[in-house]
């Protein structure tokens, strides 16, 4: 069974916000606007999404292997 992953889109400029939020935003892995990455679902992922929960969107993806293995 795989781990449960989180899709995290950002959707709104960091411009303004603190600096922490926007090295937040980097060390997600998000380099531009509606850009869309994919995360295990981990405390440490959880409390960086915290952080900006303003700026980005969450999506909890359930595990893309139970769905390929009921075919």
């Amino acid at each position: 069974m795989a781990d449960p992953m989180l899709r995290v889109t950002w959707t709104k400029s960091a411009i303004g916000y603190a600096a922490n939020q926007k090295r937040t935003i980097a060390a997600l892995g998000l380099r531009r606007l509606h850009q869309v990455v994919e995360h295990p679902d981990t405390p440490s992922v959880r409390g960086m999404v915290a952080t900006v929960r303003h700026l980005v969107t969450v999506e909890e993806l359930a595990a893309a292997a139970e769905t390929e293995g009921a075919k």
